[in-house]
């Protein structure tokens, strides 16, 4: 790739869990194209999946965007929702603020967080109350 930075841009619609998921399948299949190892792509394809569905959850969607080099891969993924009140506690597994009929269609588990920091090599959190969050992650190519 020679230094060249490949970027994606996604919407996530807040309204329907179906579309959750379609831009980090769009991204796996781009990297598939581009040659990443399929370790690099499944890491990628489960932090970004697990933000969408909490953007969708929590915040009524938010953008996606995505900066392709050659040493990693960063995902940058923003809503203008409520806020992480407090960020440690939403880190710890199990621990969820999603409503009852979230939780109902088999989301809200409380592993979103702790599954994007697991599956990527660096992550940052942003948060404000009732301006929304950024949360910014790498996986190492």
């Amino acid at each position: 790739m020679a230094d060249e930075i490949i970027r994606f841009h996604f919407d996530v619609d807040g309204d329907d869990f179906s579309s959750a998921g379609a831009a980090s399948v769009e991204v796996k299949k781009r990297l598939r194209q581009l040659g990443f190892a399929p370790d690099v792509i499944r890491r990628v394809a489960i932090a970004m999946y697990e933000g969408e569905i909490n953007m969708v959850i929590h915040a009524d969607g938010g953008v996606v965007d995505v900066e392709v080099g050659d040493d990693d891969i960063t995902m940058i993924l923003s809503d203008h929702g409520p806020g992480i009140e407090n960020v440690e506690l939403a880190m710890q597994e199990g621990y969820s603020t999603a409503r009852d009929n979230i939780r109902s269609l088999g989301f809200g588990a409380g592993m979103g967080l702790p599954n994007m920091k697991k599956y990527t090599d660096d992550m940052k959190i942003e948060t404000e109350i009732g301006v929304g969050t950024t949360v910014i992650m790498k996986v190492n190519v």
